[in-house]
């Protein structure tokens, strides 16, 4: 009987040295928000550019066609925050909000503000737009915190 109980000390003991000599995250799944991203801006830890308080709406900040598709109200830190990546649409417009704060306040970024509200009106025409265009301005975030 005394056999089998120490073996089984000496696996535990085995397992426990084994699992703290290593530094292991907390999560199975970390996320890693850059300068650029979404995340990032949603966050406020920068302060946002003065051209784009955090109060502005979408529908000011992209002209009618987003007041059409989004609610009259949404604000653009609403839009960095959005969960429903499933939807091409709500994709869009938080990517979309990112590059625009990320066009005031990066250098080098490579769209004006001007290209990004131009780009969100043409998205918005359809899905297949959307989703390129949600694309393209996620590269363009992701490719910034490179720099």
């Amino acid at each position: 009987m005394t056999r089998p109980f120490q073996l089984s000390h000496l696996v535990l003991l085995l397992l426990l040295l084994a699992t703290t000599g290593t530094a292991r995250p907390g999560f199975l799944f970390t996320r890693t928000t850059g300068r650029c991203t979404p995340d990032y801006w949603g966050s406020r830890v920068e302060s946002w550019p003065r051209m784009v308080p955090q109060t502005s709406t979408v529908s000011k900040v992209f002209g009618s066609r987003a007041y059409e598709r989004y609610r009259s109200d949404l604000t653009l830190l609403e839009a960095t925050a959005r969960s429903d990546d499933e939807n091409v649409f709500p994709r869009l417009l938080k990517q979309a909000s990112a590059a625009l704060l990320n066009s005031y306040s990066r250098k080098g970024f490579p769209y004006t503000a001007w290209e990004v509200k131009t780009r969100v009106i043409q998205g918005l025409v359809s899905e297949r737009t959307a989703s390129r265009q949600a694309q393209l301005f996620s590269q363009a975030n992701e490719a910034c915190d490179l720099h």
